[in-house]
């Protein structure tokens, strides 16, 4: 059995195999991204990721400087005389560990209330269909566009007349109505991604609608689970504005970015152990975003794929 092509077909396909001009063959590969392309992208990453790091290394140079040395002519990342002077100093001088203590109490309850709230909130709008169900979706993203800023003073009267100023809770509670709305939309997004027929199958054989949802939606929810406590953790631990109004007189629960401000002075700032205290709490950070990688990218791109 025989077949034919036509010849508008042989001459299409001999155009894709053998392009005409220079350009076109420098850029040109039959299979896959051309070596150019390959070589354009991966210069443009080590660029990105220079920049990236290039603030770091200095902030980690400064802390190894001895003394209180924030200039210096060498650009070398380890100075000639480099020493752990600054990281013991902030550590026994200050009442460091016990900023972060506090960063890490009220980071943790954060996390974990984001991620229950936020979770059985986002199944609700995805499984079930209620009156307000899409004006309620559209209200917490818009939310999301409201400055920060513009939070403190109602969060603040708010906190006042219900007496959680100067406590973890009132701090937590702030945090967590900051960071739950966009949760739920990266949840939401993912769970209309899981297919009913699972809840369906685990119901027929006995489970209840909330079993069903324990044990088969949130196991295969585990990447945007990720997601949303890598939010709420990173609200939490970096902010300095909420914590500020919410803490300024209760010095024993301070987080560590109210801390590191007692190491600038009116006239003076002790750039090594500030430098040094800056490392430290990147640590905590960097380790969890290294151990949860796995879990990032399907995370925040298989959401997207339903609305």
């Amino acid at each position: 059995m025989s077949t034919t092509t036509s010849p508008g077909t042989m001459t299409h396909a001999a155009a894709r195999k053998k392009p005409e001009s220079v350009i076109a063959r420098f850029f040109y590969a039959q299979r896959g991204d051309s070596p150019f392309k390959r070589l354009l992208i991966h210069l443009t990453l080590i660029l990105a990721s220079a920049i990236a790091v290039y603030p770091v290394l200095r902030v980690l140079t400064i802390s190894l400087r001895p003394g209180n040395r924030l200039l210096s002519t060498s650009l070398a990342i380890i100075p000639e005389d480099a020493s752990f002077e600054n990281y013991v100093q902030v550590i026994t001088d200050t009442d460091f560990l016990l900023w972060v203590w506090n960063s890490a109490a009220v980071t943790a309850a954060t996390a974990i209330i984001g991620v229950i709230m936020a979770s059985t909130a986002a199944y609700a709008f995805s499984r079930w269909r209620f009156p307000g169900r899409s004006a309620g979706l559209i209200f917490l993203l818009a939310t999301q566009m409201i400055p920060a800023a513009m939070l403190m003073v109602p969060l603040f009267i708010l906190a006042v007349r219900l007496d959680l100023v100067g406590t973890y809770r009132g701090l937590v509670i702030a945090y967590s109505v900051t960071s739950i709305p966009f949760s739920i939309w990266i949840l939401k997004g993912y769970y209309d991604t899981i297919p009913p027929d699972l809840e369906q199958a685990a119901m027929i054989d006995g489970a209840t609608q909330m079993g069903a949802f324990y044990r088969i939606i949130l196991p295969l929810s585990t990447p945007a689970l990720a997601i949303v406590f890598l939010f709420n953790f990173m609200t939490a631990w970096n902010d300095y504005l909420l914590a500020k109004v919410f803490l300024a007189n209760a010095t024993e629960i301070w987080t560590w970015p109210l801390g590191l401000q007692l190491l600038q002075g009116q006239f003076t700032t002790a750039w090594g152990r500030f430098a040094a205290a800056s490392i430290l709490v990147m640590i905590p950070v960097v380790s969890l975003f290294l151990y949860s990688s796995k879990y990032l990218i399907s995370g925040l791109t298989a959401g997207g794929v339903k609305g």
